[in-house]
């Protein structure tokens, strides 16, 4: 089964609500809190309106997942469901960083098949589907992507969270080796980095992370030849009654996915237990 019409609509979906992020960002907006260190703005609801809207017009048979639409567990009955994050990094996006994100994903069975990342400030687009390779469109050219080669973890190139650092984040460098970092801020761009070979692995051994994190990043790195997982190598499985990924997320290019679990195993354990 091919998802090309569902590929192309979500991409004409995400650049749309792009430009509308990126107009509010430009205007300026009020921040509200949902929780401790959870801010949430007029930008993230309005994507999220419009986003909504348009796979309602679009695939009006198929449910959705948003983080900005409540606890309506209609969809665990449904078997596509579209799994989106109007604004991921919205920390980056009131700091003013740039490092945000929209992203829409969709799951059939449980599994992430489409995706669709843009970066509303350089308009830097990530789309893929199902069997059909992963693509980066910049500036009106596109090119197809692919993963980087390096197998040897100490060689690798660490992506970071550019406003916090996890605990055991030093444990980890020390553990593998690391000596190059890339600090990006959405789960969406650090995945982007490994699909545009720009970076190597992407490691989150707490919680925080969610299914509209992931699911959309995922379609595309798995097109690029890259492996998300938990941090125990786990698949990652989407719909599901919790939403959190209290496993953690561990993203590489794939080439010795494998070994590093292994490696951070101990740590994984000991923070995730």
């Amino acid at each position: 089964m091919g998802f090309d019409r569902e590929r192309e609509a979500a991409r004409e979906i995400v650049v749309e609500a792009a430009r509308l992020v990126l107009d509010w960002h430009r205007r300026g907006v009020e921040v509200s809190w949902k929780g401790v260190d959870d801010p949430v703005t007029s930008a993230d609801r309005g994507a999220n309106d419009l986003i909504l809207d348009r796979l309602a017009h679009r695939f009006p048979g198929d449910a959705v997942l948003s983080e900005e639409q409540g606890d309506d567990l209609a969809q665990l009955e449904a078997d596509r469901v579209w799994i989106v994050d109007p604004l991921d990094g919205t920390k980056d996006f009131v700091t003013g960083t740039g490092d945000f994100a929209v992203m829409i994903g969709l799951a059939v069975g449980g599994q992430a098949v489409v995706g669709a990342v843009c970066r509303p400030l350089d308009g830097r687009l990530w789309h893929a589907a199902r069997g059909a390779g992963a693509t980066l469109e910049v500036g009106g050219a596109s090119q197809p992507l692919r993963v980087s080669a390096v197998a040897e973890p100490s060689e690798m190139r660490l992506v970071v969270t550019r406003t916090h650092r996890f605990a055991a984040l030093e444990e980890v460098v020390r553990t593998l080796g690391i000596t190059r970092e890339r600090p990006l801020g959405s789960v969406g761009l650090k995945v982007g980095a490994l699909a545009t070979a720009e970076a190597d692995l992407y490691v989150h051994l707490s919680l925080g992370i969610k299914e509209w994190d992931t699911c959309g990043p995922e379609a595309i790195l798995a097109e690029a030849g890259g492996v998300i997982t938990d941090m125990f190598g786990r698949p990652l499985r989407y719909n599901g009654r919790d939403v959190m990924r209290r496993q953690g997320v561990m993203a590489s290019n794939g080439a010795a996915h494998a070994r590093v679990v292994e490696l951070l195993r101990p740590i994984a354990e000991r923070e995730l237990s």
